[in-house]
C-alpha cells in the first residue's frame, strides 16, 4: 500500500468510509450528519469538548456503521458508570448489554489497549523516581477498573530506570496469591537492582490488609538478602492510591 493510500485509509474514522462505500446509501442523512458533526467537534476540541456518551459514540461508529449508537452508548454508561469503566469492563459483562456483539467488544478493547500502551510509553525506560506521577497515572490506567486483584512488579536498574513491568499473579475480588521466591527469581533474571510492587483493590479502598503487610515484609526481607531494594508497594484503589513508603510501612 502506498503512503498516500495508507493516509486515506487512516482517515476512515473521520467519515471517508461513509462517503465512498455503497452500503452507506442505507444510512439516513440525519445519522450521517450527526456522525460528521461529532467527528468535527472531536477534531476541533479533542476529548475535552465531549461528554462521555459522545466519545463512546465515536468508538461505536466503527463497530455499528449504519445505526444510531447513542442508545447503546447510554446503556453502557448506565451499566458501567463512565467511559473508563466501559472500555475496561470484562468481555462477559460487556456482552450482557443488549446490542453489544463481537464488533463492539473489539473496538472497545482496541481503545483500552491503546490507552495502556500510551500510558506505559510515558514510564518505560525512564527514571521512575523523578517521574512518579506519570507512574501513578499509568498504574491507575491499567489497574484501577479491574474487577479482580492483579499483582504487578516494576523492575528497575541501577539508575532507577524502569526496565520491565510484569504481571506476576491475578486472583479473586479480594485476594491474589504472591510468591516472594518467584519475584526474586525474575528480578535476578532481569539483572534488576530495585523493584516496586503494585496491586489493585477492586473494592476501591486502597487500605492494606494483614496479608498485604505480611507479603510485603517477606518480599522486603528476601530483597535485602539478595542486595535488591524494595522502593515501594503501591495499592491502587478506584480513585486514589496508597504508598507503603509514604505511610511508614517500609
Amino acid at each position: 500500500m502506498s503512503q498516500q493510500n495508507a493516509f486515506h485509509e487512516s482517515m476512515s474514522l473521520f467519515g471517508r468510509d461513509e462517503v465512498v462505500t455503497p452500503l452507506d446509501a442505507r444510512q439516513p442523512s440525519y445519522l450521517r450528519d450527526h456522525r460528521q458533526r461529532l467527528r468535527q467537534r472531536f477534531l476541533a476540541g479533542g476529548a475535552q469538548a465531549m461528554p462521555d456518551y459522545e466519545l463512546l459514540e465515536l468508538v461505536l461508529f466503527r463497530a455499528i456503521p449504519r445505526q444510531d449508537v447513542k442508545p447503546l452508548a447510554r446503556q453502557l454508561l448506565d451499566k458501567f458508570g463512565d467511559f473508563n469503566h466501559v472500555i475496561s469492563a470484562p468481555l462477559d459483562h460487556l456482552k450482557e448489554v443488549k446490542g453489544v456483539g463481537d464488533a463492539v467488544v473489539l473496538e472497545l478493547k482496541i481503545v483500552e489497549a491503546a490507552a495502556h500502551r500510551l500510558a506505559q510509553s510515558r514510564v518505560i525506560q525512564r527514571p521512575v523516581l523523578s517521574g512518579w506521577q506519570a507512574l501513578i497515572a499509568y498504574c491507575h490506567t491499567t489497574m484501577a477498573h479491574r474487577e479482580i486483584e492483579q499483582f504487578r512488579v516494576l523492575f528497575l536498574d541501577r539508575k532507577n530506570v524502569l526496565i520491565a513491568d510484569e504481571e506476576q499473579a491475578r486472583g479473586t475480588v479480594d485476594h491474589v496469591p504472591v510468591y516472594p521466591r518467584e519475584v526474586m527469581k525474575r528480578a535476578l533474571q532481569l539483572n534488576a537492582s530495585a523493584i516496586i510492587l503494585v496491586h489493585n483493590h477492586p473494592s476501591g479502598d486502597p487500605s492494606p490488609s494483614e496479608a498485604d503487610l505480611r507479603m510485603t515484609e517477606q518480599i522486603d526481607r528476601s530483597a535485602q538478602v539478595l542486595g535488591l531494594t524494595l522502593h515501594d508497594h503501591i495499592i491502587i484503589g478506584k480513585s486514589c492510591e496508597l504508598s507503603f513508603r509514604s505511610e511508614g510501612y517500609l
